[in-house]
């Protein structure tokens, strides 16, 4: 057929395209095309016409469509794919079209991918617009250096911002990609306080909005930018609860478990991937360590302190390792003031606790955290009781310190570390005394869960109001437990490996403070107690950054 057209045989319609002309067969259109098919047998003036015109259609991409249509053959390349899409798109040639998206998926990086969402929607390609909006939301640090980010205007960018699943380590990000889309163009400055307004402000440590109001420029010369924030300051300095949620990266989420005890200390570091259920072997830690502590950190899991137990010695360590998700990596981090066995680790305004634990036969009731991007540690005002095996928790900006083991008893007792003062307050004890509980935070609830009580292993989980200040019973696991880990993800608790009195645990249960039910999860590859995890979002690799 297309040797019969290139010689004009048998054809019986001439297209004019700008100035070019192509003969084709009537048949042979519309049975590529729906739009020939109407235009050919639906009684318009076209169908007695042996020429006919078309608008809105480049003749280039009309050379390689007609092309197609009769070889099934078609060269896409940069330079003429965004010709070639809309003509597709208006001839409503499908597989065209698709072959073209199929391209431009392939063609997505930082500097291109917004304006490919723009294309692919103003011509109605759904899943390619999908997919260039996911690139967009999991590689926005990078997107938000480029020349498209900057040509947004203000009610592009305020859409862009609002989404849930921007893949940024902290807020701060946002709200820098803002500062800088601002000073871009100056004359957006009249447009700051409309579009700060869906920036999770709420999300960032009081010290960097302080910083803000005293230092940034357009902050200061806008009152109501100011005033703004000065409100969430107080806010969040008075520990009132936020209403804005952390963001909820579209990428895989991974529960790491790093270290613990079987038989001896292990460096064992796995990962399992909650959305298909299966564990995977990390890259190992430096050091095995069990006892030890974990926290995930802008994009980073921290491995903090432990003890180093094995056949032939035993001391406890002063160590710290983060790891690198995107190069399944550790690297060392400048080691805490002393050793800290059994130690309580958790995040808040973007720093690392460490709290308590033991060196050798002694106990600590002393506290330091660590600043990420100084790499150095910084000692903070002790607890009131030395801890050894406690729970930490974050709610509102307030750290919770719950039970642990003093050497001599094991606590019921609470303390609460307020960051603006530097003062640890004790609250409402718990109804029974635990140390290595699995402890952790959903809403303004902290809940603790197993532990060792002095004589046996529990299986009994105690949650505490932080707005009522009050401790209720709740589900109890199956497996009573202690020198478990537990783990947050989808507002439900992980419940993780632990010691039973008798045998290491593999098990892993998962609680759902809706129902107030436990259920069993996919077991560890191998029992372990004194372990780490952390919820990590696993980025994009070089292999497979291409939106899925």
């Amino acid at each position: 057929m297309e040797l019969m057209r290139f010689h004009r045989m048998l054809t019986d319609v001439v297209l004019e395209v700008g100035n070019e002309i192509f003969h084709a067969h009537r048949v042979v259109l519309a049975a590529a095309s729906p739009y020939f098919k109407a235009m050919f047998t639906g009684g318009l003036s076209e169908c007695e016409k042996d020429n006919i015109k078309l608008e809105g259609v480049s003749a280039t991409a009309m050379k390689i469509l007609i092309h197609f249509i009769y070889t099934g053959k078609m060269n896409i390349t940069e330079n003429i794919v965004c010709q070639l899409l809309p003509a597709a798109a208006m001839l409503q040639v499908t597989v065209a079209i698709d072959a073209c998206c199929a391209f431009l998926e392939k063609q997505l990086d930082p500097s291109n991918a917004i304006g490919i969402a723009a294309f692919a929607e103003s011509h109605g390609c759904v899943n390619l617009c999908r997919k260039a909006n996911q690139y967009i939301e999991r590689h926005f640090p990078e997107v938000s250096q480029e020349e498209e980010f900057f040509q947004l205007n203000s009610a592009e960018l305020v859409r862009l911002i609002k989404k849930d699943g921007l893949n940024v380590q902290e807020e701060k990000e946002v709200y820098n990609a803002v500062l800088k889309w601002v000073e871009y163009d100056t004359r957006r400055q009249c447009e700051m306080e409309n579009i700060l307004s869906v920036v999770r402000c709420q999300c960032l440590p009081p010290k960097f909005l302080n910083d803000q109001m005293i230092n940034c420029e357009f902050i200061k010369k806008a009152p109501a930018c100011k005033e703004y924030l000065a409100k969430i300051f107080k806010d969040l300095t008075l520990h009132k609860r936020t209403k804005e949620r952390e963001r909820t990266p579209n990428i895989p989420r991974v529960i790491y478990v790093a270290g613990g005890y079987l038989r001896q200390s292990l460096d064992i570091v796995e990962g399992f991937n909650v959305d298909d259920k299966t564990w995977h072997k990390m890259d190992s830690l430096a050091i095995p360590r069990s006892g030890l502590g974990g926290a995930f950190l802008k994009g980073m899991f921290y491995a903090v302190g432990g003890r180093n137990t094995s056949p032939t010695q035993s001391y406890d360590s002063d160590w710290v390792e983060r790891y690198n998700p995107f190069k399944d990596q550790w690297r060392t981090c400048n080691p805490m003031s002393v050793p800290r066995n059994r130690v309580g680790v958790a995040v808040m305004d973007g720093l690392l606790y460490a709290v308590g634990g033991s060196e050798g036969s002694k106990y600590h009731d002393s506290v330091e955290c660590y600043d990420p991007d100084s790499d150095k540690w910084t000692s903070l005002r002790p607890m009131h009781s030395k801890r050894l095996a406690l729970g930490l928790a974050v709610v509102n900006r307030l750290l919770y310190a719950i039970g642990g083991y003093d050497g001599v008893n094991r606590h019921t007792s609470v303390e609460c570390y307020h960051p603006e003062n530097n003062e640890w307050t004790l609250i409402t004890p718990m109804k029974l005394p635990r140390s290595g509980a699995g402890v952790a935070a959903i809403n303004q609830y902290i809940f603790v869960i197993g532990g060792y009580d002095g004589t046996r292993q529990l299986n009994q989980v105690e949650r505490y109001d932080t707005e009522k200040n009050e401790w209720v019973f709740v589900a109890p696991m199956s497996k009573a437990r202690s020198a478990l880990s537990v783990t947050v993800l989808d507002y439900k608790i992980y419940a993780i490996g632990g010691y039973d009195g008798t045998n290491f645990s593999n098990s892993v249960e998962i609680y759902d403070p809706l129902k107030d039910e436990w259920a069993e999860g996919v077991s560890l590859t191998a029992g372990r107690s004194g372990h780490a995890s952390a919820v990590c979002y696993q980025p994009p690799t070089p292999q497979c950054s291409q939106a899925t």
